[in-house]
């Protein structure tokens, strides 16, 4: 699965990002999107691959047949999240209608003294989430990303935001030098925020249940999570279009416990609650499904084999 979405290559150039980056921040946001219209039909007629991986998801969501209209739908959604990042990391959030939901859980999770490990996946937009930093001044946040995929856009847009380019750690990063940056950050009661729908190149998966096909998803969070016995909330903004954006949060668990005896099934039950709750929030807000490629797999002949399942503490003993 890593292997397909590490490949695809970032499209659009340095000249065009920052070109919309320079007029965004000039002539408003209304302006711009008006911009999204070519944008998404130049995505839509150059990119074949991302085209067929939106309508695969889409009639997997809507459980029929769907038309091109609406993965172009899709698509301008996506980009329309794009360009509120220009907004949301310059924190510029009054232009928007964030509501929250579940807050009151994360408030609980927080007010016992510990780091708390958020997970989400591409769903909606992640960087809304950001509003915490509003909302819980007082605590840190730190934000696991891969900084190699989609480098131009990141390294831009993080030039509105220092402080937080600088909160980042990056996914690609060897695994025993994010566990320890990881464990780091909780130690010092900071929310850590991953994504765990899409695994790095030579992570583990394994498979679960996701909108009526089996898929692959990674198992490092998880074993992560149970590894530094924290708790666990999920988390997802999803984009309601316009300027309004929803943030849901809500407890998974208070730890993750992963017995080595029966490790697969563990990791397999903890998984499908995690692809059920993906495919609820999925179905909630159809079009903010952000993984343009080939998720289940479905264009591969045969199963790949899953890499080896490591234990939790197996993580946290390798650094």
């Amino acid at each position: 699965m890593s292997a397909q979405w590490t490949e695809r290559r970032e499209i659009g150039n340095a000249a065009w990002l920052t070109f919309a980056c320079v007029t965004g921040r000039t002539l408003g946001r209304r302006i711009v999107r008006a911009l999204l219209y070519p944008v998404t039909l130049y995505f839509f007629f150059r990119r074949g691959p991302e085209r067929r991986a939106s309508r695969q998801y889409l009639e997997r969501v809507r459980g029929r047949r769907v038309s091109y209209w609406s993965v172009l739908k899709h698509i301008y959604c996506f980009s329309c999240t794009i360009l509120d990042r220009l907004y949301l990391l310059s924190e510029r959030f009054k232009r928007f209608d964030i509501r929250t939901f579940g807050l009151a859980d994360l408030d609980r999770v927080l007010e016992g003294g510990q780091g708390v490990l958020l997970i989400g996946a591409h769903l909606g937009s992640f960087d809304a989430l950001r509003v915490l930093s509003l909302e819980r001044p007082e605590v840190p946040v730190r934000i696991l990303l891969d900084t190699v995929q989609g480098e131009r856009i990141s390294a831009l847009l993080n030039t509105l935001n220092p402080a937080l380019a600088a909160s980042i750690i990056n996914a690609r990063d060897a695994g025993p030098a994010v566990a320890i940056k990881i464990k780091e950050a909780l130690d010092r009661n900071a929310i850590v925020a991953v994504l765990a729908d899409r695994g790095q190149p030579s992570n583990p998966t394994q498979s679960a249940d996701f909108l009526g096909r089996q898929a692959p998803f990674p198992t490092s969070p998880w074993l992560l999570a149970a590894a530094l016995k924290v708790p666990v909330m999920l988390a997802f903004g999803l984009y309601r279009g316009g300027n309004r954006y929803e943030l849901h949060f809500e407890l998974f668990a208070e730890r993750i416990v992963i017995e080595r005896n029966r490790r697969t099934e563990a990791l397999g039950e903890i998984l499908q609650r995690f692809a059920d709750r993906l495919a609820h929030y999925a179905q909630l807000a159809p079009y903010n499904w952000f993984n343009f490629y080939d998720f289940w797999q479905e264009g591969t002949a045969g199963s790949a084999p899953h890499a080896a399942v490591p234990h939790a503490g197996d993580l946290l003993r390798r650094s």
